[in-house]
């Protein structure tokens, strides 16, 4: 039975939560107030100074913004589940706020890495550490994912800050509209990055997630760029003959997580009245994306939309709960038998295969062979973000379809 399930995952899913982010708090502090998930997740030795970019000589602004909106996020919803918890993350959530919002306005910008001085740096191709320059007037993933985070907790803790963290983040969503958004942060950022990167369909899907996010907030209108970024995307990005989205137009590459991921942010963003036709695109890219990639023990990494066969040996982890996030909201809007399959399907090989249990972590990346020592994007794991809030929105939704007491929805 559906009920069935839907009540044994909402319980996997807090208990896989929770664990993680008591795994979290647990780890020692990085320069005091910053997270600290420097961990190999199969040797599950900790990072140290020996292991160079990966160790705690370096901070990854990305982890460090997706891991204080995990905090934020999560503490609302433990306040009911779990209090002392909730307490907890919302001390951590405090301390990180302060110093991640000291080290964006230092710089006026967010960057991808940074020294034991917290200045920015970024890898040359020879290997070197070099310093970064000013980004001046282009933006980054790192931007965002800091910017997201510190409006998350700015509501929450500081609401006298709104308002610039919210002009922080329209920054971004400019920069974006304007062709200022740099996707690659290991080198220069500079003009010549800017021409010579493709028109991926990246940057607007990850900021979709903070339509979602401020809808969330109950700061709706500010998120009207989110209708023009759905519709750009499928304008341009989406193929009618496979059901896929293309990383760049015309081309045959299509990284089929950040096709679920799309999907699964556009439906936290859509009033309940949204467009049928709409859900069914969506529908149709989170199905095509899923059966397509998923043969092992996860997604393969990317696929060809000509012929709808994997092109990495790789299975990252995030790709698996993100599927589980999108496969709940949409179930719950359609009623989807297939959708159901999907969700049931990505769940169990997310538990099976890639999460540890013991400590609370998930294998970063795998092949068909088993783990395997890949970085995705960044060597810090998952602060509870790919992983902790998709299955927190699947959570929702279940409480939802099962007229449960719960967060506030984001309609």
């Amino acid at each position: 039975m559906s009920e069935d399930f839907m009540q044994q995952a909402r319980a996997s899913y807090v208990a896989c939560n929770a664990d993680t982010l008591r795994w979290v708090l647990a780890r020692p502090k990085l320069h005091g107030s910053f997270l600290n998930t420097k961990q190999n997740s199969i040797t599950l030795a900790d990072y140290g100074p020996e292991d160079g970019l990966r160790g705690p000589d370096y901070l990854y602004g990305w982890i460090q913004g997706r891991g204080l909106e995990s905090l934020v996020t999560h503490a609302e919803f433990f306040a009911h589940e779990d209090p002392d918890l909730a307490n907890a993350l919302d001390a951590a959530g405090r301390t990180l706020y302060a110093a991640l919002g000291a080290l964006h306005e230092k710089h006026g910008h967010a960057y991808f890495c940074y020294d034991a001085n917290l200045q920015p740096i970024y890898t040359a191709a020879d290997g070197t550490v070099r310093p970064q320059g000013d980004a001046g007037d282009i933006f980054t993933y790192s931007d965002a994912f800091v910017c997201k985070g510190l409006l998350a907790a700015a509501v929450r803790y500081a609401p006298a800050d709104v308002p610039r963290r919210l002009a922080a983040l329209a920054k971004v969503i400019e920069a974006i509209d304007d062709n200022c958004f740099l996707m690659a942060e290991n080198g220069p950022l500079d003009d010549a990055a800017l021409a010579a990167q493709h028109a991926d369909l990246g940057p607007r899907m990850i900021l979709l997630g903070a339509a979602g996010l401020l809808a969330r907030l109950n700061l709706r209108e500010h998120a009207g760029f989110a209708d023009r970024f759905i519709a750009h995307i499928i304008d341009r990005h989406f193929d009618s003959a496979s059901g896929l989205l293309r990383n760049v137009p015309g081309e045959d590459a299509c990284n089929v997580g950040h096709g679920i991921e799309f999907a699964g942010f556009a439906l936290e963003y859509l009033r309940a009245d949204a467009d049928p036709a709409l859900l069914a695109t969506l529908e149709r890219i989170l199905v095509a994306s899923f059966r397509s990639a998923f043969t092992g023990p996860g997604i393969r990494l990317s696929v060809s939309a000509a012929t709808l066969q994997p092109t990495s040996p790789y299975c990252p982890w995030w790709s698996l709960p993100e599927t589980v996030r999108t496969a709940a909201l949409l179930h719950e809007r359609t009623g989807s038998a297939e959708v159901l399959d999907v969700w049931r399907d990505a769940s169990a090989a997310f538990f099976a295969n890639f999460w540890r249990g013991k400590p609370a972590l998930a294998y970063q990346t795998m092949t068909a062979d088993g783990p395997v020592d890949f970085v995705p994007a960044t060597p810090d794991l998952d602060p509870g973000y790919h992983t902790g809030l998709s299955l927190l929105a699947a959570i929702e939704a279940v409480d939802r379809m099962s007229d449960r007491p719960s967060l506030k929805s984001a309609g």
